[in-house]
């Protein structure tokens, strides 16, 4: 189909239209789920001395199978006074720093302690190293621990922490304006007049973002006309990063976000996708701000902003790989051929298997409530039996 622009290039195109956020420095407990903007090294090693993994005693393998002469012990938190000679074993506590001389530790089950002699009991360490956290096994002075634009998540969090770093740079946290257009259109949970539809698109958008490092601004709504919308458009461009509009991208009578953008002195980069649903997608810039046109169906829109608006925010907070992951899994029922544009169908995967939901219309919120995959169909792809694997996008 002429004229249609393929996903991985809107995509680029999209996430070439502005750099992301400088960085901020903040503290761990503000972390999570922000972008690292820079290499996490590690400024020690981890651990910084030999380290006992079990309570027990510190031993010489080599004095195995004793008995041993107790000579003091090593707890958490200190470092042992003395070091362990032949004949010898020290008290050791779970991350005690190994004495000088041990190599192995004993755990407290396999001996006997009458205070001053230890006696082998069990089968003892059964071979050098045992029960030993070596120096910087968790990781060394200099290593890089977490690339510039990973996402941190508690357990990265706490590497961080551990590297000995006291606060992080991240991306910032860019803010996000969601504005619906249209006269049908009435805020969810009010009386509804004839021709007249609850708005699901802002909540559902609000709680795609919830889960990402964005200040969201809503809700915004403009009526179908023209020369509100363009006042509206310059006033949210002075104070976002980015401007998402439902609704109003299509070509009809009462479709305005391309003129309105021209009006209010945007620029659109690009129009339409070879994608279905989600046709009429439109990306462009106004003053420093991305403005993202999706479609105002409910499935076109919650498609397009898997696609493109989680990528963009993503990008403009520091991620790395801002773009989804594709899968492939076997197929549950077979699947017809492409045509001229890519399909994302809403799908169900169970059992490692995937099945296309029935109704895939755009207009369909149930589908949505069902599906946990999108089931991508390329173009042009030929007929699938089942069995066949076929990739797909995991959706929340």
């Amino acid at each position: 189909m002429s004229g249609l622009l393929p996903v991985e290039e809107a995509q680029a195109r999209l996430l070439a239209l502005r750099a992301p956020l400088l960085p901020e420095k903040i503290s761990f407990s503000e972390c999570v789920g922000r972008y690292t903007s820079d290499d996490i090294l590690a400024l020690r090693d981890q651990p910084a001395a030999a380290l006992s993994a079990m309570d027990g005693y510190a031993i010489r393998f080599e004095d195995l199978p004793g008995p041993w002469t107790i000579t003091g012990e090593s707890a958490a938190g200190a470092a042992p006074d003395r070091m362990v000679g032949a004949g010898e074993a020290m008290r050791i506590f779970t991350g005690a720093i190994l004495p000088d001389g041990a190599d192995a530790i004993v755990v407290q089950e396999d001996v006997a302690d009458d205070g001053a002699m230890l006696t082998l009991t069990g089968e003892g360490p059964g071979a050098r190293g045992r029960h030993i956290r070596a120096r910087a096994d968790d990781f060394a002075e200099g290593e890089c621990l977490l690339p510039a634009g990973t996402r941190l998540t508690p357990g990265a969090i706490a590497a961080a922490a551990m590297s000995g770093a006291g606060q992080l740079a991240v991306g910032r946290r860019p803010r996000v304006a969601i504005l619906t257009t249209g006269d049908e259109l009435v805020p969810a949970g009010r009386a509804l007049a004839p021709g007249q539809i609850p708005d699901s698109n802002s909540p559902m958008l609000a709680a795609m973002l919830a889960g990402e490092p964005a200040i969201v601004s809503l809700p915004h709504h403009v009526r179908d006309d023209r020369a509100i919308l363009a006042k509206l458009l310059k006033e949210l461009a002075r104070r976002h990063d980015a401007i998402v509009t439902v609704g109003g991208a299509s070509v009809g009578d009462h479709d305005h976000v391309r003129g309105a953008l021209q009006d209010a002195g945007g620029q659109i980069d690009f129009w339409k996708i070879a994608m279905r649903p989600g046709k009429p997608l439109m990306a462009g810039t106004i003053g420093d701000a991305v403005l993202l046109g999706l479609p105002g169906n409910p499935s076109s829109a919650f498609v397009t902003a898997t696609l493109f608006l989680l990528p963009l925010v993503r990008h403009l907070a520091g991620a790395r790989d801002p773009l989804p992951t594709v899968h492939r899994a076997p197929l549950e029922i077979a699947l017809d051929g492409g045509d001229g544009r890519r399909d994302y169908l809403r799908a169900r995967l169970k059992n490692g298997r995937l099945t296309p939901l029935i109704g895939q219309d755009s207009g369909r919120t149930m589908p949505l409530a069902a599906a946990n995959a999108l089931l991508i169909r390329d173009i042009g792809a030929p007929p699938c039996d089942a069995g066949a694997t076929a990739d797909y996008i995991v959706i929340a």
